[in-house]
């Protein structure tokens, strides 16, 4: 009955550590998570930015080169 017993405690105390373990990693991946919609809407934005400035700056293939 005692080995029963300590092999329970045993179990009990593994599934203490592993529900811990649990709750780091789902807060880690929620960390993760917002991390990446914050990179993913600041891309977004940077992309909007670069076709703005791509749409109002002279490009090289209106302008006629140096040497006519």
């Amino acid at each position: 009955m005692s080995e029963i017993n300590e092999r329970i405690d045993a179990l009990e105390t593994r599934l203490a550590y592993q529900d811990q373990t649990i709750e780091q990693l789902n807060q880690t991946i929620t960390a993760q998570w917002k991390q990446i919609d914050a990179l993913t809407r600041q891309i977004a934005q940077l992309g909007e930015r670069l076709q703005e400035a791509e749409a109002n700056a002279p490009g090289p293939a209106n302008e006629r080169p140096p040497h006519y």
